[in-house]
């Protein structure tokens, strides 16, 4: 390689990190700015009221179907287990997270100012909806991973049939039943997708509803921990969901605080936009 040739990559490298630089901070820039319109927040005491009821739901639960849980679960047959075995694992944060990170890689190298920008903005819209999906599950999840943990109770058998077994702050799997990560996954992607794509919420129901029962089917958890996990999945989309609304990111605030999702491109229209790239003089 010529010295020329050298120089010309290093500036071509130089130029390539300093727009995904730019990138990053016009997303962090956009995230943080100030609201547009006052999404509709419940009051504190209606929040407290829900949280009050959350707890309440799931303290029922502990108390009316976790000890017939334990009780039951070893019957079922055989191959239903091996079954659900097989399905649990499809409600690892993992399997969205990563899909939608590498395509939100990809929509940003095909970034550049040098398009035109119509592209830009076909671009800018799948961003948006793919950042919310991502952020909408990998929040929740990574908030319940932290307080399972802290609140360390045991999982199903661990302590033979006591469903009231917690050994707190010990950072230990097998004490980490409450609240369900997966089922905090499979909820948070129900509300997620389901607020971007409405015709998608029937399967993505059957496919959070299969993924808790999993849980339980396969003696990971109790049912009162996919009900905590489904409780949290859930508010927690939405609190992103508001988030993204009162910014005009991917929703748009109606009369009265409501949240709408915003039409969105095709994806005929997105292959074209990430197709085309801008000719070099």
């Amino acid at each position: 390689m010529s010295a020329t040739d050298g120089t010309g990559a290093r500036a071509g490298q130089i130029s390539w990190l300093h727009q995904i630089k730019l990138n990053a901070r016009a997303t962090i820039a956009t995230l943080l700015r100030t609201p547009r319109r006052q999404v509709f927040w419940p009051s504190h005491r209606q929040l407290g009221l829900a949280a009050v009821a959350a707890v309440a739901v799931v303290v029922l639960t502990m108390l009316l179907l976790d000890g017939w849980s334990l009780a039951n679960i070893r019957r079922l047959p055989a191959s239903l287990t091996e079954a659900f075995d097989r399905l649990t694992h499809y409600g690892k944060s993992g399997w969205f997270l990563w899909p939608i990170g590498l395509v939100l890689i990809a929509l940003a190298l095909s970034d550049s100012p040098t398009q035109p920008r119509f592209q830009r903005q076909v671009l800018a819209a799948w961003s948006v909806r793919l950042g919310f999906v991502f952020t909408a599950i990998a929040l929740p999840g990574l908030f319940v991973t932290t307080v399972k943990r802290l609140i360390g109770r045991a999982r199903p058998f661990v302590e033979g049939n006591d469903v009231w077994a917690y050994m707190p702050f010990v950072w230990r799997v097998e004490y980490a039943s409450l609240p369900s990560g997966h089922a905090t996954t499979a909820f948070s992607a129900l509300v997620a997708i389901g607020a971007i794509l409405p015709q998608a919420r029937a399967l993505l129901w059957i496919y959070a509803a299969m993924i808790a029962f999993s849980r339980v089917a396969v003696g990971a958890h109790h049912p009162s921990d996919v009900v905590a996990g489904a409780i949290v999945g859930a508010a927690g989309a939405l609190l992103v969901r508001h988030w993204f609304a009162a910014r005009r990111l991917g929703f748009w605030v109606g009369p009265g605080g409501a949240v709408h999702a915003m039409p969105g491109p095709n994806w005929r229209r997105i292959v074209k936009a990430v197709a085309r790239r801008p000719q070099s003089a």
